[in-house]
């Protein structure tokens, strides 16, 4: 009895106590976009001592609500990232009160941490001392696609017509998704990840000395979008394709279809994440050719102009799962795997016009038509497994240990056949050229750090082992004799083994910032060919120092330094020397003896911020070393060679620029570009034969995004990517210009949204682009023509939103080697 009584009244006071307090409700939005602003920071204090009396989160419709408190005199503060904190003084509650604060506008902040950044809707772009970061959000155009749609609006950042992405004018560029290195080549890495999944990218030109030196233009890292603090995430999106608008006359019509789906669970000490996706993007295009080779010793010259179909087919699709515990303060596990497949066919159907003329005087000796047709297959499957540990002691300092293990499965071929004209039934020849190339690899690294007066002290280990196991076969029907057949089929065995330790110092003083560091690598190289009974082997040793400073003038100007000494590897495909019939008229090959580029790289960099946005001028200097260049010679009176080699030196120096603005509150505008000399030369032998190069240029990349916020649920976007005429080691390649348009509407207070995006449109020579080379003895030119106006409608659904990076991992082997 006296514990029933107890309890009745302690029940009977706290519904007097809940009869006595009073509510406060309201709902948290942007103060330029109207939008809700989800999961900041709700506060109420006291007003006459300042304690902290209550508090909660916004959801994400921007509502809060918080109840059971007592009547008096309170101070409530709203505070998010990347806004100035809201603060609401002298609130006067009675008891019972029900008080709706209605919206609440929080005003986009012009700084952020310290660091230069522009704010519309969120922190569009953050410049630092070592990288600039960049919202993948902002770029509209890019939704229902893969990342490659992403980066290609950064500033030094371009995609040419065949899909090849570059990075201050070069190709050898290093991938990371969430922090964590990649094999494969970046093409093949970023297809494969969601464009809607992409959180922000990071751009490191001049990255420090724990990072791997691997590549001239620098490094990109992908970060993925990670779910809510608390609690169950989800998002959907679903991409379909229109019909095509344009017409050429090609035997397939395009298929673009696709889905992706995120889900993420984070409860205590736990937070678990599962991601898929598919997607079908198949391109129509159409190709002209123009060649001749001079043959000397017989007085001839022949021409090989070519027209026809060239299109892709091209599907991925991925899965991915990761987990991390955290038992305590001190201690985080965590686990990823990812299981994904591509698949890429190219058809080439074209007709050739051989003439075979006198040297001397032009007189026709002998001409043919026939039709080529080709195909060219490629595919792979991919496993990437990867664990981490990290401890953190009592003094901050932390150690982490990880181990990443990978795996392709890549094969394929090429149908080449030579077929007579008009009566295509007949074959004149038939070449086939399967493969098969498996590859390996696993990374094991031990990082050490620790707070040293003002700065940081990290140091680490790092071992790197990948081996690749390659069948290549060549068979010719009817069979031809050829001198040098045996070189066309045969196995190769391919292991690098990467050794390195690495130590940096950085930290902040004053107005000063700064981060100097070295790193050791040595490396071995072998590759084992079935031909040949000498195997090719390297052995490197090489320092790699970085030094980066950043003084800041004042609150908005900032100034910055920096030097690296970097290298671009060999990739498998580069090493291997056994040819492939890529085209009727090219065949490709590589050098087991190929020597990577080392670079030298020099920054001078300034940033400033402003009440609209913020700017950045970067100028650099390169200077490589034993530049890799795939470069034509002649193996018949129709048939290019393309070699990978060695092309002596060069030099490049260049600025890049980029500036977020808002110009309206329902206006903003991104401007980034690059343009840069770019000087080659240098005395080299082509297979055995002499050929001098000295090419030099100017070139320059362009990327412009504006966005209008038409009402609350409408929105719409523009972006153009222009890359310029760029020199090559023989020749030049043309300008490629690619205009985009988007429209939005959301529903269900931004939850689910629709868009209409209208890609590659035909304008002002859009979606083509010419690549010549030319050499004493031969000429070639090609203008590769790809489909305009593509229409497509994306869906994306969000059951609460993503706040932060998804620890999910990306195959490295898929990007570089396939």
């Amino acid at each position: 009895m006296k514990k029933l009584l107890l309890l009745t009244v302690l029940l009977c006071y706290t519904t007097f106590l809940s009869a006595q307090t009073a509510r406060i409700r309201g709902r948290v939005i942007d103060g330029q976009t109207l939008q809700a602003v989800a999961y900041a920071s709700v506060a109420v204090f006291r007003l006459s001592d300042s304690a902290l009396v209550a508090g909660t989160l916004s959801r994400t419709n921007g509502g809060f609500e918080i109840d059971k408190i007592r009547a008096g005199a309170y101070r409530l503060k709203i505070a998010f990232i990347g806004y100035h904190d809201l603060t609401k003084i002298d609130l006067r509650l009675n008891e019972g009160q029900q008080l709706n604060l209605g919206d609440l506008k929080l005003q986009p902040a012009n700084t952020q941490l310290n660091e230069v950044s522009v704010k519309a809707k969120q922190a569009n772009a953050v410049n630092r001392i070592d990288k600039q970061i960049y919202r993948a959000g902002q770029f509209e155009a890019a939704k229902g696609g893969s990342a490659i749609d992403v980066i290609k609006n950064l500033p030094s950042v371009s995609v040419n017509g065949e899909g090849n992405i570059s990075m201050r004018g070069s190709e050898s560029f290093m991938v990371l998704v969430n922090g964590k290195p990649v094999i494969t080549d970046a093409q093949t890495v970023l297809s494969q990840i969601p464009a809607n999944s992409v959180e922000n990218i990071e751009v490191l030109t001049s990255p420090s000395a724990k990072y791997d030196p691997d590549g001239r233009g620098g490094m990109l890292n992908i970060i993925t979008k990670k779910g809510a603090t608390d609690g169950m995430t989800l998002t959907v999106n679903a991409l379909g394709g229109l019909p095509s608008t344009g017409d050429f006359g090609n035997k397939r019509e395009p298929v673009r279809f696709g889905s992706d789906a995120t889900l993420n669970y984070r409860k205590g000490k736990w937070d678990a994440s599962v991601s898929s996706n598919y997607n079908r993007n198949d391109n129509a295009g159409y190709r002209e050719g123009d060649a001749y080779t001079k043959n000397v010793t017989a007085g001839t010259i022949t021409r090989f102009p070519s027209t026809g179909e060239r299109s892709f087919k091209k599907y991925n699709y991925a899965g991915r799962a990761s987990i991390s515990f955290t038992p305590g303060a001190a201690d985080v596990f965590s686990g990823g795997l990812f299981l994904g497949h591509r698949y890429q066919d190219r058809v080439a159907d074209l007709l050739y016009h051989n003439t075979t003329s006198n040297l001397g005087n032009n007189a026709p000796i002998k001409n043919t038509t026939y039709y080529n047709s080709n195909l060219q297959t490629k595919e792979g499957s991919f496993a990437l497994a990867n664990f981490d540990y990290t401890h953190t002691f009592g003094d901050k300092s932390t150690l982490a240990a990880g181990m990443v293990y990978e795996h392709a499965n890549l094969y394929g071929n090429t149908k080449n056949r030579n077929l007579y004209y008009p009566n295509t039934a007949d074959t004149i020849q038939y070449v086939y050229n399967p493969y098969k190339r498996p590859i390996t690899s696993y990374r094991f690294k031990l990082d050490h750090s620790m707070p040293i007066g003002k700065g940081k002290l990290e140091s680490g280990y790092q071992l790197r082992y990948d081996t690749q196991d390659g069948q290549f076969d060549y068979l010719v029907t009817p069979p031809a004799s050829q001198p040098d057949a045996n070189k066309f089929q045969g196995s190769l065995h391919a292991k690098n083994v990467i050794n390195s330790v690495y130590s940096q110092y950085s930290g902040k003083s004053g107005k000063w910032e700064y981060n100097g560091g070295l790193r050791y690598e040595y490396a071995t190289r072998s590759v084992n060919l079935s031909y040949d009974a000498n195997p090719h082997r390297l052995n490197l040793s090489n320092l790699f120092p970085s030094v980066l400073v950043q003084y800041s003038l004042d609150e908005q100007w900032k100034l910055k330094a920096d030097y690296s000494k970097r290298i671009n590897r060999t990739t498998n495909l580069e090493l291997n020397p056994i040819p492939e019939r890529e085209h009727s008229e090219t065949l490709e090959e590589g050098d087991p003896d190929l020597l990577p580029e080392f670079i030298d790289q020099a920054e001078l960099g300034l940033t400033h911020n402003f009440s609209a946005g913020s700017f950045f001028v970067t100028g650099y200097y390169q200077h490589v070393k034993n530049p890799i260049q795939r470069l034509n010679s002649v193996y018949a009176d129709t048939i290019l060679n393309r070699v990978y080699t060695n092309a002596g030196s060069a030099n490049q120096v260049g600025a890049e620029m980029g500036t977020n603005l808002q110009l309206k509150k329902w206006w903003s505008l991104y401007v980034g570009g690059n343009a840069f000399n770019y000087h080659i030369s240098g005395d080299i032998r082509i297979l055995g034969e002499p050929v001098t190069i000295n090419n030099r240029r100017w070139a320059y990349t362009l990327n412009m995004n504006t966005a209008f916020q038409l009402s609350k649920t409408w929105s719409a976007q523009a972006n153009i990517n222009y890359l310029s005429k760029r020199p090559t080691a023989q020749g030049e390649d043309s300008q490629y210009f690619i205009p985009n348009t988007s429209v939005k509407k959301t529903f269900m207070n931004g939850r689910l949204s629709a868009s209409l995006l209208w890609q590659n449109m035909g304008i002002f020579s859009s979606a083509r682009q010419r690549i010549t080379t030319s050499g004493a003895d031969f000429y070639t030119t090609t203008n590769y023509i790809y489909e305009t106006n593509v229409l497509l409608i994306n869906l994306s659904f969000n059951l609460n939103r993503f706040v932060s990076k998804l620890k999910l991992p990306g195959s490295e082997l898929n990007d570089r080697e396939f």
